[in-house]
Formats: structure tokens, C-alpha cells, sequence
């Protein structure tokens, strides 16, 4: 038995709270023919499972809210439950493909059963097949998400000798009793751990007192940064339903239009997502204004090598996206001068001083506040938009060449639209996740990033080298 860190809480939260949203983050796998059978693709997934041990564990939740869901393994594990097929009609294109993924994402996982699934879709064209890898937020972030291809794909078309198998039966599960009385002994002891923290600060009175310093700036920073946005058409009630569909960049073009541009990866990936947005209010007849898109950005807390432990560990930020900017060049000044201004204020390090609070807030004091959170308008944030750098050498599956991985993003509260940013291969994909209700003219979105990508790339390419920044 483990409890779920409070990030990881927060999201199982935050789905009780919203009855329209589903907290699962997925990606899609494309694969070079021939697809494999449902029976071989099975025994595959099945000799990496001890690599993999949390897709045995289900989740429990303690009476009363006592304390946080807590892992167990699942005494009746059923692999074929989880690794599902199925097809897309002729012809098997992207929007074939983008019609399933919309129709598999806003359906919830059962709580009953180990929250992930992997969906084999046979019928591509080209005689290619995918991966849908759908799994709680609850349980991965972005980047140890992304590990999760090192562990079940391989590195070369020859794969290498399967693990040696568990034959640990899984224990029992925990009774309710059991469950509450670890909860009470958890609260119990809280307060003592937190002073123990405390103590440990103390010694250490010139750090802390920078430290608190540097959090107290961000504090503000971030608060000042959560004005409720302009009124616009990307905000507001969202259903169940989902539409989706992706937008695709070179990466060797991205790294040219920052090297003549200026910039980071990052920021250029921004303005693109800017320069789609502003496409898309335009042509919707309103009127880009400089508060109208904030977004809610996560950025990693992952020290290297922790890309295999199978949690959440971000942060956030707030910026807002320069979509009144008509010159894409403007809107990549603008977003590097965002980015930058928020790097120095550390914005980032106050939302996670925030979240650390948890580790020594009672849990259900904690799940009350996330919970009422969600009950309340939000106007703060219209969109958000993750980039995760994923692997830049060929992966394979059973032999086959790994083509394209693109990725998804959950939307929930008043957030009509997400998009999620993922490097494969020297590939850059952006998944957008729209309400089905209001975001009909999600293409539109899409080719924006596209069209925004190429009128930096022709700006950078009629840069002269004596102006690069």
C-alpha cells in the first residue's frame, strides 16, 4: 500500500469535482506495418510488465477523506482488460484517427481497475497501425509518462531479451478498517513531521530567510499574474465530449528560427501557439486582445535521472500568450521577454512552495480546498500548453519503426482548448484537445500553428546573421 503524493491527490480531486472532465493524459504511437495481433501485442506488453510494476496497482480511496487514495496491487489483474483493439474506417487518416482518440479521451477510466489502457487501432493508411497510451494523470506527468515508451518500446528493431518474470503472488487489499486507521495515524503524526521541518529551516537561518525571500517575491508575482482574463469565445462551460487534432513542425526549423530569432525552443513553440490563437479569434470575428489567452504552463521539477519515477512532480507558470501582436516576429519578442521576466522572478518556485504546503496540510483540509476550488469560476486561465522533449533517436515496437508519437492534454473547468507539445525523432507534434460543443473550427487552431511556424521560419531565413539575437 502507497499513498498518492498530494499533486498526484489533487488530480483524483479535481475529477470527483468535475463531472465533465476526464484527468487521463495520453499519447499516440504511429507505427510502420505490418500490425501486430491483439495475442502477440498482449505477450509483448505482458514480459515488460515488471518493468512497469505501477500498472498492477489500482486505486483506493479511504472512508471519510481521511487521507489521500492509496496505491494497491490488483489481486485480479486481467491484462487483456487493458490492452484493447480496434480500427479506424477507410481511409484511415488523420482524421480518421483523430475522431477515435476524441471518442476514447473523453470517456473516464474505471477506478476499479488499474487506470491505464492501451488501445491497438488497426486500418491506417500507408498499412501502418497506433498506439493510444492512455493513462491517469494521477499517476505520470508528461516527462516519466514519456519514459514509460524507453520501458515497453526498444531502441532497435531487434528487441532485447524480455525481463525474468514475478511470481510474487499480489497481497491481499486492504480492509476499510484498515485503510482509515493508517489515515489517522497519518494525521496523527503530521504536525510532528512538520515541526521537524521547521526545525531543520531554523538551523539554517540565512538560507531560509533567502529562500523565503525568493517565494514571498514569486507569491506576488504569481497573484498578480492571475487576473481574470479578457471575456472571449475560448473560455466557458465545457460538456463531456471532445474534439481533437494535431499540428505538425520540424524541429531542425524550430532550432533555426531561435538560433536567427532568438530565443529558446520554447519560446518559439509559444508564438506559434499565439500565432494560432490569434488565427482563430480572427476568424471567429473578435478582436485579439494583449489578456485575452493566459495559459497555464507546467515546467518540470525532475532532476535527471528521475524520469522513471512514476509521479507528478511540476510546477506552473502563467503567462499570456501575445495573440494582439499581428508580426510574428513581435509575438516571439514578446513571449522570450514573458518567459524570461518570469524565470527571474522565479514565479515557478511559488507554485511549488504552494504544493509543498501539502506535504504537511492535513489531507482532508487539502482535498477540501482543491475541491471548493474547482466549484468556483475560473477566468484566470483560458488555455494551457505543455511541452514535453520526448526521444530523438528511433524507437521500435515488435520490430516495427516508431513513425510519430503525438501527444494529449486534458481540458477541464471553463478551458476550452489545450495543447500539448511533444519532440520525437526530430519531429515536433502539437496536440490540441477542444470541447466538442464549442470548438468546431479546431482545424482552424491547427493550421494556425502551422502558418505561424513558417512565417517565422521565412522572417528568420530573411534575417541578415549580423542581426541574430
Amino acid at each position: 500500500m502507497e499513498r498518492l503524493k498530494p499533486m498526484d491527490a489533487q488530480f483524483v480531486d479535481a475529477e470527483d469535482e468535475d463531472r465533465h472532465a476526464s484527468f487521463a493524459i495520453a499519447s499516440i504511437a504511429v507505427f510502420e506495418g505490418p500490425a501486430p495481433s491483439h495475442t502477440e501485442f498482449c505477450d509483448a506488453i505482458e514480459a515488460r510488465l515488471p518493468l512497469v510494476p505501477i500498472y498492477r496497482r489500482k486505486l483506493r480511496t479511504v472512508p471519510f477523506r481521511l487521507g489521500p487514495p492509496v496505491w494497491v496491487d490488483d489481486p485480479h489483474f486481467d491484462l487483456r482488460y487493458h490492452v484493447r483493439q480496434t480500427a479506424v474506417p477507410p481511409p484511415g487518416g488523420d482524421q480518421q484517427l483523430a475522431s477515435l482518440i476524441a471518442r476514447v479521451m473523453a470517456q473516464r477510466l474505471d477506478r476499479d481497475f488499474p487506470l491505464w489502457e492501451y488501445w491497438l487501432v488497426h486500418g491506417l493508411a500507408k498499412g501502418r497501425w497506433a498506439l493510444i497510451s492512455k493513462v491517469h494523470h494521477c499517476m505520470v506527468d508528461g516527462v516519466s509518462g514519456t519514459d514509460l515508451y524507453r520501458v515497453i518500446f526498444d531502441l532497435s528493431p531487434e528487441p532485447p531479451p524480455p525481463p525474468a518474470a514475478g511470481t510474487t503472488p499480489a497481497p491481499a487489499e486492504p480492509t476499510s478498517v484498515a485503510l482509515v486507521a493508517s489515515a489517522a495515524a497519518d494525521l496523527v503524526t503530521r504536525p510532528a513531521r512538520g515541526a521537524l521541518a521547521l526545525a531543520g529551516a531554523l538551523t539554517r537561518p540565512r538560507d531560509t530567510a533567502r529562500q523565503a525571500a525568493q517565494t514571498a517575491r514569486a507569491v506576488a508575482r504569481l497573484a498578480a499574474s492571475a487576473w481574470p482574463a479578457t471575456e472571449s469565445s475560448l473560455s466557458g462551460p465545457i460538456g463531456r465530449q471532445r474534439r481533437y487534432t494535431w499540428a505538425r513542425a520540424s524541429l531542425a526549423d524550430v532550432k533555426a528560427i531561435k538560433s536567427k530569432l532568438g530565443g529558446t525552443v520554447n519560446d518559439v513553440v509559444l508564438a506559434a501557439i499565439s500565432g494560432g490563437f490569434r488565427t482563430l479569434l480572427l476568424s471567429r470575428g473578435e478582436q485579439p486582445g494583449p489578456h485575452m489567452v493566459p495559459s497555464l504552463i507546467p515546467v518540470s521539477l525532475r532532476a535527471p535521472g528521475e524520469e522513471s519515477i512514476y509521479d507528478n512532480r511540476v510546477s506552473v507558470v502563467l503567462a499570456n500568450l501575445p495573440v494582439h501582436l499581428a508580426e510574428p516576429v513581435d509575438r516571439l519578442a514578446a513571449i522570450r521577454s514573458e518567459m524570461s521576466d518570469l524565470k527571474s522572478t522565479r514565479e515557478a518556485s511559488a507554485a511549488e512552495a504552494l504544493m509543498t504546503l501539502g506535504k504537511f496540510t492535513p489531507f482532508p483540509l487539502a482535498s477540501l480546498v482543491v475541491r471548493l476550488g474547482y466549484r468556483l469560476p475560473q477566468r484566470e486561465i483560458v488555455t494551457v500548453t505543455t511541452n514535453v522533449p520526448g526521444p530523438q533517436q528511433p524507437l521500435y515496437g515488435l520490430g516495427r519503426r516508431l513513425v510519430e508519437i503525438i501527444p494529449y492534454v486534458p481540458i477541464a473547468t471553463s478551458l476550452r482548448t489545450g495543447v500539448s507539445i511533444f519532440s520525437y525523432s526530430g519531429q515536433l507534434t502539437f496536440g490540441i484537445t477542444g470541447d466538442y460543443a464549442t470548438t468546431a473550427d479546431i482545424e482552424v487552431l491547427a493550421r494556425g500553428i502551422e502558418d505561424a511556424i513558417q512565417e517565422l521560419s521565412d522572417a528568420a531565413r530573411h534575417r541578415p546573421a549580423s542581426e541574430a539575437t
